[in-house]
C-alpha cells in the first residue's frame, strides 16, 4: 500500500518536564513495507521505544526500519495473533501501543498520550480504545461501520491478551477500558485491486479458524450471511451516505463473507 509523499508528517517532542511514570512501546507488525515504514516510525518517534516484527520481507523493509530501532525481529507467519504476540513478547514498556504499518498518529492524540505519562499507575485503566479515520480511494469514510471504528490500540502489557476470530484479533484487558478523543489516521486500499486482494486473503485466513474450529457452510448460510452484510453495511450502518464509494465498500464487505463461506465449504468438501 502506498502511503502519499504529500500527507503531513505529524511529529511530537516531550518536554524535557514531563514526568514518565510510564513506559510505552510501539509495536509494529509489517511485510513488505518499504512505501509506509519511514513515514510509519516517524509517526511513533515519541513512544520509548519502537519493535518491529516483519516476516521476510522480499522489499528493503528491515533494512528501512533499521534506521529507528534495533528492536527489529524476523518471525514465520504463522498468523496475525501469533505476530502481534511475539511483538508484545519483545516490548519492555509497561504500556503497548500498536499501530498498522498504513496508519498514522494525529498531533492530538500524541498530546493525549503524552498527558497520560504525568498521571499516577493507579489513575489509569488497563487499556484505551482510539478512534480510525480512514480515507478510502481518496475521501475519508463517514459510515458504513468504517467509523469511528473504535480500537483497543493502548494498553498495560501486563495484563493484556490478543483474543478473536481471524484475520481480525484484537488486544484484550479484563479491566476498565476508556476511549482517547484523539484519532489515527488510516490510509487504507488505494485502489479496487488492492481492496480485492486484500478480501481474498482475508476470506482465506476467516475460513481457514472456522474451519479449524469445527464449523462448515450450506447453500443457505452462505446465501444469506452475503445478503445479510451487504443491507448491513449499505443500510443499518448508512454506508449509502459515503456515495459510490460506500456502494463499492458494501459490496466488498458481502463479496468478503460470501468468499469466507463458499472457502469454507470447499474445505469441508475436501476433508
Amino acid at each position: 500500500m502506498l502511503f502519499r509523499s504529500q500527507r503531513p508528517r505529524f511529529r511530537f517532542s516531550l518536554s524535557n518536564a514531563t514526568i514518565k511514570s510510564v513506559k510505552i512501546s510501539a509495536c509494529i507488525i509489517v511485510y513488505n513495507e518499504e512505501q509506509n515504514i519511514r513515514g510509519l516510525c516517524e509517526t511513533v518517534a515519541w513512544a520509548d521505544e519502537i519493535v518491529i516484527v516483519d516476516s521476510d520481507s522480499l522489499d528493503k523493509t528491515v533494512e528501512i526500519a533499521r534506521e529507528y530501532t534495533d528492536k527489529v525481529f524476523n518471525r514465520e507467519f504463522l498468523g496475525f495473533k501469533d505476530k502481534h504476540e511475539f511483538a508484545d513478547s519483545k516490548a519492555t514498556g509497561d504500556w503497548i501501543f500498536w499501530i498498522d504499518a498504513d496508519e498514522r498518529v494525529t498531533d492530538e492524540l500524541k498530546a493525549e498520550i503524552a498527558s497520560l505519562r504525568t498521571k499516577a499507575d493507579a489513575e489509569l485503566p488497563d487499556g484505551f480504545r482510539i478512534a480510525r479515520k480512514t480515507e478510502y480511494l481518496g475521501e475519508w469514510i463517514r459510515h458504513s461501520g468504517w467509523y469511528p471504528d473504535y480500537q483497543m490500540r493502548l494498553y498495560r502489557k501486563s495484563v493484556s491478551y490478543w483474543d478473536g476470530v481471524a484475520p481480525h484479533q484484537t488486544a484484550r484487558v479484563p479491566g476498565r477500558v476508556e476511549t482517547l478523543k484523539g484519532e489515527l489516521l488510516h490510509y487504507t486500499k488505494q485502489d479496487l485491486s488492492e481492496h480485492h486482494r486484500v478480501t481474498e486473503h482475508y476470506a482465506t485466513l476467516a475460513a481457514q479458524h472456522l474451519f479449524e474450529n469445527g464449523k462448515a457452510a450450506t447453500a443457505g448460510k452462505i446465501f444469506a450471511s452475503t445478503i445479510a452484510a451487504f443491507l448491513r453495511t449499505f443500510i443499518v450502518k448508512q454506508g449509502f451516505r459515503d456515495g459510490i464509494r460506500g456502494l463499492i465498500i458494501a459490496f466488498f464487505t458481502a463479496y468478503g463473507v460470501f468468499l469466507k463461506y463458499a472457502k469454507l465449504w470447499e474445505l469441508g468438501r475436501a476433508k
